[in-house]
């Protein structure tokens, strides 16, 4: 196994216009630790998946290096580089069942003679055969145990002999996974590879990546839009907009304290409420808010803070504002307002009810708050 290094890498493309270079990735550097689950995350276009075919090796940077462990990579041939990828559109073939779609990158890996390679296929044709006519090959029977092994972690044992047009969604993605796993890479690079899969196949599919990943301890760099997938399967999440880098750290860290408001309205669902307004003296003030005790110069500021860290209360609030829509959860009452242009959350009980344009009070202590810069978007203080 082997960590990854990105380093000051860059990717441009040429503009149609005949204009400046379109920048898909700007100086990045990042390091990934050897057995790390790292997930980037980001809007779609900001560069998450650029940055992964750059690792596959099915882009060429415009600068910079890419080091699996020390070795730099980015002058080798995909097939070179030692790394699986896992497509979002599972990438199977069609023609070949489910063992030989587990079997093609790891025979394709394999430097056989034209000799070896008819003995090997003649091995295939015969397995099915009485014992004294089929003919032996070393190599098949290792790769056949190989596969074996991959299919039972997997739970496809049983369905080694069937076409991918008889397999499930969920079924599909599986063997995707294993023709990854069947390699044994340094490096396994999965591309959005739930996003085709319903709800509840995601979740459970989640669980099996993340108990593979374990027990295998390859590093793996993953791709997603799903911040819910960032939070569940990272050992450190990176954050990514417009090409740059905005937060790397695991998830508690980027929730707890997101290093600006693009990170703060990000993640999280909802996601952090943000309110503009300005500070006089400690109070923090806008339309219909007003929050004492805020540590901070005076000046325009952007607050933030959590819905489930508010709460309604019957009177006294620091935001005071009618209702502007409901919705109701299950184990809880979301609860919103309008502040300026922001629609602000807050999670109330469950068995809250009330109707569109009542009053609501919402009680915002100042602990809970946190505040960013209203022109660049960067953290305030701690």
């Amino acid at each position: 196994m082997a960590g990854v290094r990105f380093e000051a890498l860059s990717k441009n493309y040429p503009s149609r216009g005949g204009g400046k270079p379109v920048e898909v990735i700007r100086d990045l550097s990042l390091s990934i630790a050897d057995g790390e689950f790292l997930v980037l995350v980001g809007p779609s276009g900001c560069g998450k998946s650029t940055l992964l075919r750059l690792m596959a090796g099915l882009e060429s940077p415009s600068s910079g290096e890419i080091l699996v462990g020390d070795q730099p990579v980015s002058g080798l041939r995909p097939a070179k580089r030692n790394v699986a990828m896992v497509f979002q559109s599972y990438a199977l073939y069609p023609h070949l069942s489910v063992r030989d779609n587990l079997a093609f990158g790891l025979r394709r890996s394999q430097k056989r003679t034209s000799l070896q390679q008819l003995q090997d296929q003649l091995h295939r044709n015969t397995r099915r055969l009485p014992a004294a006519l089929r003919i032996p090959s070393h190599r098949e029977q290792q790769l056949e145990k190989r596969i074996q092994d991959v299919a039972q972690s997997l739970e496809l044992d049983q369905l080694l002999d069937r076409p991918p047009k008889e397999l499930s969604g969920g079924q599909k993605q599986r063997v995707a996974l294993g023709r990854a796993m069947a390699r044994k890479p340094e490096v396994f690079l999965m591309d959005e590879p739930l996003s085709n899969l319903d709800a509840k196949l995601r979740g459970s599919t989640r669980a099996r990546i993340v108990d593979l990943q374990r027990q295998l301890g390859t590093t793996t760099i993953y791709v997603t839009h799903d911040q819910i997938e960032a939070m569940t399967l990272a050992d450190r999440v990176v954050i990514m907009n417009e090409g740059v880098v905005q937060q790397v750290g695991t998830p508690v860290e980027i929730y707890d304290n997101p290093a600006n408001a693009f990170v703060a309205s990000f993640i999280g669902n909802p996601a952090m409420n943000l309110i503009s307004g300005k500070i006089a003296q400690g109070n923090f003030s806008a339309k219909d808010v007003e929050i004492n005790g805020i540590d901070a110069a005076d000046g325009l500021v952007t607050l933030g803070f959590r819905a489930e860290d508010a709460k309604v209360v019957e009177r006294g609030g620091q935001i005071n504002a009618p209702i502007y829509t409901m919705e109701l959860l299950g184990d809880a009452t979301m609860v919103s307002v309008r502040i300026g242009g922001a629609l602000v959350s807050v999670k109330a009980d469950k068995n809250y009810r009330a109707n569109i344009d009542d009053m609501v009070h919402i009680s915002v202590p100042n602990k809970i708050c946190h505040l960013f810069n209203p022109q660049t978007g960067g953290r305030i203080g701690g």
